[in-house]
């Protein structure tokens, strides 16, 4: 009997507990570091403090050296730098799913670090997930927080404050613009052509 495909959604939602409030222990955690390493330095400290010597933080980095609070001898550092090529990142991504983290905390910090990663991290790892932004706050990614997620994600598009009114006007003014100068080069070429014959 051949097996049913997986479902995607579920995959995403049921593995990663964001159909539970429950917050797993604070075992094993994956901590990505997709943003400002000075963020890694507050929160890395208070988790070893909190959790003592239970605690394993591992950590996936571009950046060279460790951040303050990393305990070498309680976490192992993944760099993205050593893995090229589809291969090595595949590789990565299974041993990374092996390790059996319950938590995966990403820095969403408006900046440009790591992006691709720490979305395709959460995806392929199976833990509950926190986001951690630039001013030190943080939220567990599960429905409960619905309105923290979508107000995080309107925040970053720009659909808050000011940008909720100019940035969907910008959206609408974006084929207008195009259109007004497709028809003025149109008519600036007819134009030419008119006088050249």
């Amino acid at each position: 009997m051949p097996s049913r495909p997986r479902n995607p959604l579920r995959r995403i939602l049921g593995k990663r507990l964001f159909l539970s409030r429950r917050v797993p222990d604070f075992k094993r955690i994956l901590v990505v570091e997709s943003g400002s390493r000075t963020l890694l330095d507050n929160l890395l400290p208070g988790l070893n403090d909190l959790y003592g010597g239970q605690l394993v933080a591992d950590l996936v980095t571009c950046y060279a050296g460790e951040p303050q609070g990393f305990l070498p001898e309680r976490g192992r550092v993944y760099r993205v730098t050593d893995c090229p090529d589809a291969t090595s990142r595949a590789r990565l991504y299974r041993e990374l799913k092996s390790n059996g983290y319950q938590i995966l905390g990403i820095i969403c910090s408006g900046e440009a670090v790591m992006t691709k990663w720490k979305w395709m991290l959460v995806y392929q790892v199976p833990a509950k997930v926190f986001v951690l932004n630039e001013n030190g706050d943080y939220f567990w990614v599960d429905y409960t927080n619905w309105r923290t997620i979508l107000h995080f994600f309107a925040f970053r598009a720009g659909l808050t404050g000011t940008g909720a009114v100019m940035t969907p006007l910008r959206l609408l003014m974006l084929p207008l613009s195009f259109l007004y100068l497709l028809l003025w080069a149109g008519w600036a070429h007819f134009k030419r052509k008119k006088i050249t014959v």
